[in-house]
């Protein structure tokens, strides 16, 4: 049997090459703070991966996406087992576009932290009077530069994302930067108004895009997990305060007002987060977690 090892180690993933494909595991690791946590959320691969995976069916109308399969059986003999079942996805390679496409259809976080200094987000005036929150009159878009694992994503304006991009694949920067934001909301959108549905407010997103052999641009990375976005319960949703959440929010929480934990979790808070990845899970796809 030939043994695999990831060329790539990123925070919570594993990426390995399988020759014309690569095959992602989310592992049950947690970061926050840029900060990988000393704990394993168990399961929490297997979610995020599941939860991917039913986004990326639900948005291919939308743009295409570099998912081929989750089923162990269509990879090679190494990842057919236990350790990867469920966790695993086969993709298509891509070359990644080296911007974060955030969205943010609410209020919260570093945002609202920037507008109650000045009344705008990542330099986008907004109206006055919004509390802490509140639903945006529109979705916003708000890229960032991806960073190397310890360093922070800085947040960029549209027109520096566009200089970003030219200099990555010049004479394309503007069309890939339009095309990029264009899909990003339309994504936002459609996955919002699903959520809703289901009971569950997606207060903001991040989506990660790469070009295919053609140059077509395709989304890659994970998809509306409880990691690359808040989640909150629409059931007492309330402006002007913060709103409970069923993604990682809860482990930064516990993190601020724990400076001394050396990034070590107590275990009712390890339950308490596999609860809420669960119970997302379960409302977004209607499906019971197994």
């Amino acid at each position: 049997m030939q043994e695999f090892k990831p060329f790539k180690e990123g925070k919570v993933r594993e990426v390995y090459d399988n020759g014309e494909s690569l095959i992602i595991v989310a592992t049950d690791r947690i970061s926050a703070f840029d900060h990988i946590l000393k704990n394993k959320v168990t399961n929490k691969g297997a979610i995020l991966t599941q939860m991917s995976r039913f986004w990326f069916d639900f948005t291919k109308d939308i743009v295409p996406n570099h998912m081929l399969s989750v089923d162990v059986k269509d990879m090679p003999e190494f990842f057919q087992n236990e350790k990867y079942d469920g966790n695993s996805m086969m993709c298509k390679k891509l070359e990644m576009i080296p911007i974060e496409c955030i969205v943010r259809g609410y209020i919260t976080g570093s945002g609202w932290a920037s507008y109650k200094e000045n009344g705008t987000v990542c330099g986008i005036k907004l109206p006055e009077g919004l509390v802490e929150s509140d639903k945006l009159p529109e979705p916003i878009y708000t890229p960032s530069t991806k960073a190397e694992i310890g360093d922070h994503d800085e947040n960029i304006s549209f027109e520096q994302s566009i200089d970003v991009l030219e200099k990555a694949f010049p004479g394309k920067g503007a069309e890939y930067a339009e095309k990029i934001k264009e899909y990003t909301i339309a994504l936002y959108k459609k996955c919002a108004e699903y959520a809703l549905s289901k009971g569950i407010i997606i207060a903001d997103t991040k989506f990660e895009f790469g070009l295919d052999e053609n140059g077509n641009v395709v989304l890659g990375d994970e998809m509306l997990t409880p990691d690359s976005s808040r989640f909150w319960p629409l059931e007492g949703y309330k402006p002007g305060q913060g709103q409970p959440s069923y993604d990682k929010q809860f482990v930064r929480d516990w993190l601020k007002a724990n400076p001394d934990s050396d990034y070590l979790l107590p275990d009712e808070v390890i339950k308490k987060t596999i609860e809420k990845y669960e119970e997302a899970f379960e409302l977004l796809t209607g499906k019971k977690f197994a």
